[in-house]
C-alpha cells in the first residue's frame, strides 16, 4: 500500500521526470509504496489542455503508480474534470485544495476553495455520484485563517477518501513561516479519513520524525524535498541514509537521463535549457551554491554542461 507520496510540482514533475525518477531510483523494488501525482489538470476555455492529457496518458508513466490531480473553482468545473478523466480511464483522482498561488486562488481555486462551504458540500455529493472511482484531497489549513479546515473536514468525514494530504500552513504563508503541528494533530484526531503529512521534509530522518510524532498517519508527501534530493524515498525505504557521494552520483545520472530525453524531444538549445535548468531549482543545499549558481546562470548547453560537471 502506498505510504510515500511524490507531490506534483508545476513545471517540474512531468511524465519524463516521473518515469525516469522511478527508473533510476528503482521504485518498482519497493512494492508499490511510492505514489506519484500529475501536476494539477484544469479547465481552460471549458476544456482541458491536450498537453495535460498527453502527460497523463504517456507511456513514460508505465513504471510508476500515478494519480491525476485536478484543480477547480466550482461544482461545474469539478464535474467536467471528473467526466473528462473518466474518459481517460482513470480510477483515482486527487483534488487540489492546497495550491497557494494567486493565479489560482484569485479565481477561487486551490487553497481559496477550503473556506467555500458550499463547494465542500458539492465535492462530497459529487464523490458519492462516482462509487467506481477513488478520491483523495490535498489541502492546507486554510486560505487566510488556520481554522478554515474545520467545516471542510467535517464535510469530508461524511464520505470515504483514500487519504487527505495536509500541508499545515495557510495559503498566505506559501512555503515559508512556521508549520502548525498543533493544527495538524487536531486534523489527525478529527478526520475519519486517513491523513498524510506534507511540508518541508528534506531528509529520511525527518520522515521518521513525522511518523513517530504522528503514528496514526497513513504516510508522508514530499515535493520540493525530492526535487532537492531525488534519492530521499529510496534512502528511507532502504533504512540507510546514503552518503553524499552516492547521492550526487545517482543525482547526476538521473539529470543526465533527463537531459538526454529532452535533447531528443525538444528542438533547439533555448527550449532544452529552459526545460532542464528548473529541475535544479531546489538543489542548492545538495550540490553547493557555486555549482547551483552556475547552472542558474547558464545560457547555453556548453555552459550548462560545464556547470553540472563542476558538481
Amino acid at each position: 500500500m502506498n505510504n510515500l507520496y511524490f507531490a506534483p510540482v508545476q513545471g517540474h514533475t512531468d511524465a519524463a521526470y516521473r518515469g525516469l525518477h522511478a527508473e533510476i531510483y528503482n521504485v518498482k523494488d519497493y512494492d508499490s509504496q511510492i505514489a506519484y501525482f500529475t501536476p494539477f489538470i484544469r479547465l481552460e476555455h471549458n476544456s482541458v489542455r491536450q498537453r495535460d492529457l498527453k502527460d497523463l496518458s504517456s507511456s513514460l508513466n508505465s513504471n510508476c503508480y500515478l494519480t491525476p490531480q485536478i484543480i477547480f473553482r466550482d461544482k461545474n468545473e469539478l464535474k467536467s474534470l471528473i467526466e473528462i478523466l473518466k474518459k481517460e480511464r482513470t480510477k483515482e483522482i486527487d483534488l487540489n485544495m492546497g495550491c497557494p498561488f494567486p493565479l489560482q486562488t484569485g479565481h477561487g481555486r486551490g487553497a481559496a476553495a477550503i473556506a467555500n462551504i458550499e463547494l465542500g458540500k458539492a465535492i462530497a455529493e459529487e464523490i458519492k455520484n462516482h462509487p467506481e472511482l477513488s478520491f483523495s484531497v490535498k489541502m492546507r489549513l486554510g486560505f487566510v485563517s488556520p481554522e478554515e479546515w474545520i467545516p471542510l473536514i467535517s464535510t469530508l468525514n461524511k464520505i470515504n477518501l483514500k487519504h487527505i494530504a495536509i500541508h499545515p500552513r495557510v495559503a498566505k504563508q506559501q512555503y515559508g513561516g512556521e508549520i502548525d503541528f498543533e493544527a495538524f494533530g487536531k486534523i489527525v484526531s478529527e478526520s475519519s479519513n486517513p491523513i498524510v503529512f506534507n511540508g518541508d521534509i528534506k531528509t529520511p530522518a525527518e520522515i521518521n520524525d513525522i511518523k513517530n510524532k504522528f503514528p496514526q498517519i497513513k504516510g508522508v508527501m514530499v515535493g520540493r524535498g525530492i526535487l532537492a534530493r531525488p534519492s530521499l524515498f529510496s534512502e528511507y525505504l532502504e533504512g540507510v541514509e546514503w552518503d553524499k557521494s552516492k547521492r550526487i552520483e545517482e543525482m547526476l545520472r538521473f539529470h543526465r537521463r533527463l537531459y538526454d530525453y529532452y535533447s531528443e524531444n525538444l528542438y533547439g538549445e533555448s527550449q532544452i535549457i529552459s526545460k532542464i535548468k528548473p529541475f535544479w531549482e531546489y538543489a542548492e543545499n545538495e550540490i553547493g551554491r557555486k555549482a547551483w549558481k552556475m547552472i542558474k546562470k547558464a545560457t547555453n548547453i556548453a555552459k550548462y554542461n560545464s556547470a553540472v560537471a563542476s558538481i
